[in-house]
């Protein structure tokens, strides 16, 4: 993991305090509300519908047990909201009426509870009932440890990603987290583009198949070789969600590594030049890119001609500064310590329980991920369970992961695109030891890739800009397929939940997509299928199309279950005793069925409820 300089930790000591200053001074009367929001915008807290949201910044999702701890510390003491301002927003969340599915009561409360965190699908960390008040308290707290919001909102460039297995897959070109740290320190506070047209996202991916859905970042570099074999990237300019979902499009095959930075700068250059400020809707670099077509592409290849040739490529990456960042990411030694007789007779016994349980086969077969080192496993914990809310984090959970990234992952864990966490280092030995202590903790449920593995915002149940809420429907799909196998027999499925058209929830992604949307003050839902976030078993990246008109909140979970019921009476053998996947059958006989299935069961669910 990369170590924060001693000028980086000044930095970040530094802006914490400054906040505070700002807070002071706003609680004195000497700065406004309007003068305070940019200023707390900058440091990552926004307001939302009933409390402050405060956004932590986790680079290419790589969180150290200390940086675990300090999450958790501020979960369970800072995460707690005044008891007025709780008893308003469970008033305001009963006015809204129940979902009428098993579950609800469990669901509201669960809503409604402090003391957790929340794994974004770009990789941060959120919380959601911290007082503006203890603001600069909890500032000061992750400073220690290297963490901040700096730049998780504004119109400036966020979060840079890469894929969770980073230096750890099999079919990697390069690993591209030394470069997405590189990126990092030349985009933060960049004073050129501090004030962009509007946010601004960058993702890198280093193997061969896309697992960072690259196709929907404002900028993504894929790592390439060229025929000499030299290293080098892809650049694709202008993806993203939203109310337009576009897929970005490749403006340069082959960028020499070295370059990187100077032609980013010029394709955001251009953008903060030539992008739209008249129309926030208009705004992002994807208007612009798919506007002006290739006149953007010949501005972009003129500004980077000046930046090599008139200006110097003051950007340029050279060897040794490629090295230094590089040194920080080399691979944890893996050391063995020597067990005595009794260790070893308690490792035979867990493993043999282990073996014997056929829900750790499943666990083995999902969660389990191969890793460029033979000897060691990436595993991933699932955040996907009944009775919590997807991404979400209790404060006994962060420590009690901080406690398994140190036992057996070298002391790090990596947050994942679809808000899980992944243990990047550990060894194959201690499989069994880890998959009981995961189970104890209710994050070995075997069901990575799978159903109940879905994506989904906070939706409108903290959000002020969503028109619906997502948890509760989301509570109702899992309640509806608790079997493991059932969920094992329908395979292989992308389920993405929105709350409203800003796409948090990567709906448009999803093979199934779920939007709310609102009608006349009440919640509605968009179903989509057949999008993609561009890796190999999802195909192409590209956004879903609706089955129909909108559904009521108690059809949802009926239309689901009617849309898998379809795939499981229409798919195929895929050979080798394996049954054809959702996404697969779905492009085979195209949309018709899965729309019939959907809008028969539309008043089902209500008739039953």
């Amino acid at each position: 993991m990369y170590q924060y300089t001693e000028f980086d930790k000044a930095f970040v000591r530094a802006r914490a305090a400054q906040f505070r200053d700002q807070l002071e001074r706003w609680q004195a009367g000497s700065l406004g509300d309007d003068e305070l929001r940019p200023l707390r915008l900058q440091n990552g807290w926004y307001i939302q519908r009933f409390a402050p949201m405060a956004r932590i910044s986790v680079p290419y999702g790589e969180l150290s047990s200390t940086q675990l701890r300090a999450l958790g510390r501020v979960a369970r003491e800072y995460d707690r909201p005044d008891p007025d301002l709780l008893r308003d927003a469970q008033e305001r969340q009963l006015a809204l009426g129940p979902v009428p599915v098993p579950g609800t009561d469990r669901q509201v409360q669960s809503i409604l509870k402090s003391g957790y965190g929340h794994f974004t699908t770009r990789t941060n960390v959120q919380f959601n009932w911290i007082p503006i008040t203890r603001a600069a308290d909890v500032m000061e707290l992750l400073a220690e440890v290297g963490m901040h919001g700096i730049q998780t909102s504004g119109n400036a460039i966020r979060n840079i990603t890469t894929e969770a297995l980073a230096g750890i897959a099999e079919d990697e070109i390069a690993d591209p987290r030394p470069f997405a740290e590189i990126i990092r320190q030349w985009a933060a506070l960049h004073p050129e583009f501090a004030f962009l047209p509007r946010k601004f996202k960058i993702a890198l991916n280093g193997a061969k198949e896309d697992r960072a859905a690259l196709g929907w970042y404002d900028i993504s570099l894929q790592a390439v070789r060229n025929e000499a074999g030299e290293l080098g990237f892809q650049v694709q300019v202008g993806g993203g969600m939203g109310r337009t979902p576009v897929i970005g499009t490749v403006v340069r095959a082959f960028v020499p590594w070295q370059h990187v930075l100077s032609y980013l700068e010029a394709c955001i250059r251009v953008y903060n030049q030539y992008g739209r400020r008249d129309n926030v809707w208009k705004a992002r670099i994807k208007i612009l890119v798919k506007s002006e077509g290739q006149a953007y592409i010949d501005k972009v290849e003129e500004e980077f001609r000046q930046i090599l040739e008139i200006d110097g490529a003051p950007h340029t990456i050279t060897q040794a500064e490629l090295d230094r960042v590089a040194a920080q990411f080399v691979a944890p030694a893996l050391e063995r310590p020597q067990r005595d007789a009794a260790s070893q007779r308690v490792h035979e016994i867990i493993r043999a329980d282990a073996e014997a349980d056929p829900l750790y086969d499943r666990w083995l077969q999902r969660n389990v991920l191969p890793h460029r080192d033979p000897q060691r496993r990436a595993v991933v914990l699932s955040f996907k369970r009944l009775g919590q809310n997807p991404g979400d984090c209790t404060a006994d959970q962060f420590d009690a992961i901080a406690d398994l990234a140190e036992r057996f992952s070298a002391g790090e864990a990596r947050v994942t695109h679809e808000q899980n966490l992944l243990l990047p280092w550990v060894h194959q030995d201690d499989l069994p030891e880890l998959w009981a202590a995961a189970r104890k903790l209710g994050l070995a449920r075997p069901n990575i890739g799978l159903i109940t593995d879905m994506i989904a915002c906070p939706g409108g149940d903290f959000c002020s800009l969503a028109n619906a809420r997502s948890l509760p429907i989301a509570e109702a799909i899992t309640e509806r397929f608790q079997d493991l196998d059932e969920e094992h027999d329908i395979g292989e499925i992308d389920l993405n939940f929105s709350g409203c058209i800003n796409s948090c929830g990567h709906h448009h992604a999803g093979h199934i997509g779920i939007l709310g949307v609102d009608k006349d003050g009440q919640e509605w839902y968009q179903v989509t299928l057949g999008g993609s976030n561009g890796s190999d078993l999802s195909g192409p990246a590209g956004p879903g199309k609706i089955v129909g008109p909108s559904f009521a909140k108690e059809e949802v979970p009926g239309v689901i279950e009617a849309l898998i019921d379809t795939y499981r009476q229409l798919r195929q053998s895929a050979g080798n005793g394996k049954a054809e996947t959702f996404i697969a059958t779905l492009r085979r006989v195209g949309h018709e069925p899965f729309k019939a299935a959907a809008n028969a069961a539309r008043f089902v669910e209500r008739e039953v409820a």
